[in-house]
């Protein structure tokens, strides 16, 4: 009745403007709150309390056309009832990769910090944006604690950051600043006056060094790739005798970009070595930890990354190895001049006003290239503060100590075949099937055990027992990539899959 009263009243002392009544809001908050509980429920029975459970799948496989079917994926002209939506939201939970499942070993992170996942809803409901302190305080604070506390584990007094959406942006972020400090005229004078710029990175980099290149204009022609070692580390010499070659070639070097940490063989660069180079010629060391940039908070597995306290820019992911949900990337800055925003400010007039009632140095948001940015340091700085250093370093050591346990598993078992010794968390070796094992080595043998990888993908994909990365790479056929990240991974699931993989080829 009162809801009946209050719709007459509306009526009675409704205001029209191109025939759209204006009175009171037209969003109806008791059933909005009640979907939204509705579906918090089904997140924490379908996500969060089966995120341990290994008896579930890590992922329902269904062919595109087929999924297609499934969701109905098609937007129609009215909306649905509350009903269908929630069940359309136990499908997308139902059919995806359950990247939190504990035999989820596909990619560079897994898993599921909970104060992290708690931190999200937070800020989703929020739905800040952090640019400047008026309209986002507390997350420009937060952004402002976490990147201090980061640059002290790298080593430096000082320093300078910001929050990305992932390492590639970090990395070309890295690229771009290099080139402003080497010639800071190109922010208003473009391309046209500059000599050919040339920087160098390893065989083993990230592909975003190419990517950056391109879309920085700088040319992918003009990322001099170094030769890596057996073990995928960048070889120093290689790198002097290149710089050498860029400057008899008339081109000018002006950026190195190492590697602690790459994404195949988690390899890192020598970077003490690099640095006595890039001093001695002037260069920009810029180093994508991405990945193990995460072993610093360790104390035992820091000097995977000895001498990055001389590098110029660092990009660190804590999405990665510590689980704090992605997309969560950092590019860490030794200069504490306000080079980044000297780099990508343009001065917005209606943001960043200069007369404000408090102190603007706050407003950050100008050194960065967006404009909208998620509080991505939240989620990193909320679990930090519920785990501590101590907490975090445990997750590290605990992952490599359970890659180790692989890697004696492996030397044990008939038919798995290191093809070297990790220093990281990438255990990368091969499966050679029961008939392959006593063909003669040479092509034939290579060949046949290249098509072996991607049929125990295929079936581990569709049983859904677990997920393994595989790949060739330089000249060696398909292995697979094992990555240890999520403290929910227990002794018991190196073991599983090992066995599962047996089970999966026994008839290969």
């Amino acid at each position: 009745v009162g809801v009946c009263k209050q719709e007459m009243l509306q009526k009675k002392n409704a205001v029209l403007v191109d025939g759209v009544m204006l009175n009171g809001p037209i969003t109806d908050s008791k059933a909005g709150e009640k979907f939204v509980e509705e579906a918090c429920k089904i997140i924490m029975e379908e996500v969060v309390q089966k995120a341990d459970d290994v008896t579930e799948k890590v992922c329902e496989w269904q062919a595109p056309e087929t999924l297609k079917q499934i969701l109905d994926l098609e937007m129609k002209d009215t909306g649905e009832c509350h009903q269908k939506i929630l069940q359309l939201c136990r499908d997308v939970i139902k059919y995806s990769v359950k990247t939190n499942h504990p035999r989820f070993f596909n990619q560079l992170y897994a898993g599921m910090d909970y104060y992290s996942l708690v931190a999200r809803f937070i800020t989703e409901a929020l739905n800040p944006s952090v640019y400047t302190y008026e309209v986002s305080p507390v997350f420009l604070l937060v952004e402002e604690a976490v990147i201090k506390k980061m640059i002290e584990f790298i080593g430096w007094e000082g320093g300078d950051g910001i929050f990305n959406p992932g390492g590639s942006v970090s990395n070309m972020y890295a690229m771009n600043l290099a080139r402003y400090k080497f010639c800071p005229e190109i922010k208003e004078k473009g391309l046209s006056g500059l000599p050919r710029l040339v920087l160098f990175a390893s065989e083993e980099c990230h592909y975003s060094m190419k990517k950056a290149a391109s879309f920085l204009g700088i040319g992918t022609e003009n990322v001099y790739f170094i030769k890596t070692d057996e073990r995928g580390k960048m070889i120093p010499e290689e790198l002097e005798k290149q710089v050498q070659r860029a400057r008899k070639e008339g081109s000018t070097p002006f950026l190195v970009c190492a590697t602690a940490g790459t994404t195949v063989l988690g390899a890192f660069d020598p970077l003490d070595k690099i640095a006595d180079i890039c001093e001695k010629h002037g260069l920009w060391l810029h180093v994508d930890a991405s990945w193990g940039g995460s072993a610093l908070i360790s104390r035992k597995h820091c000097r995977l990354l000895h001498g990055i306290h001389r590098a110029d820019s660092v990009a660190w992911n804590p999405h990665k190895m510590l689980l704090a949900g992605i997309q969560c990337c950092a590019l860490l800055v030794k200069d504490n001049s306000g080079l980044l925003k000297k780099c990508y400010s343009a001065e917005a007039a209606y943001l960043f006003q200069q007369d404000k009632f408090y102190d603007v140095s706050y407003d950050t948001g100008d050194k960065s290239i967006q404009c909208s940015r998620r509080p991505d340091a939240f989620k990193f700085w909320l679990m930090w503060k519920a785990l501590g250093t101590m907490g975090l370093e445990e997750r590290v050591n605990r992952a490599l100590a359970l890659a180790r346990y692989l890697v004696e598993e492996i030397k044990k078992r008939e038919g798995f075949q290191l093809l070297l010794e990790p220093e990281y968390a990438n255990v990368c070796f091969w499966y050679i099937p029961p008939s392959l094992r006593k063909m003669e080595d040479g092509p034939e043998f290579w060949q046949k055990l290249h098509q072996v990888a991607p049929i125990i993908k295929e079936r581990m994909m569709k049983k859904g027992s677990m997920m393994l990365g595989y790949q060739p790479h330089r000249g060696k056929v398909n292995f697979f990539r094992q990555v240890v990240i999520s403290p929910q991974v227990s002794r018991e699931d190196m073991d599983f899959l090992l066995d599962e993989i047996e089970l999966l080829a026994k008839d290969l």
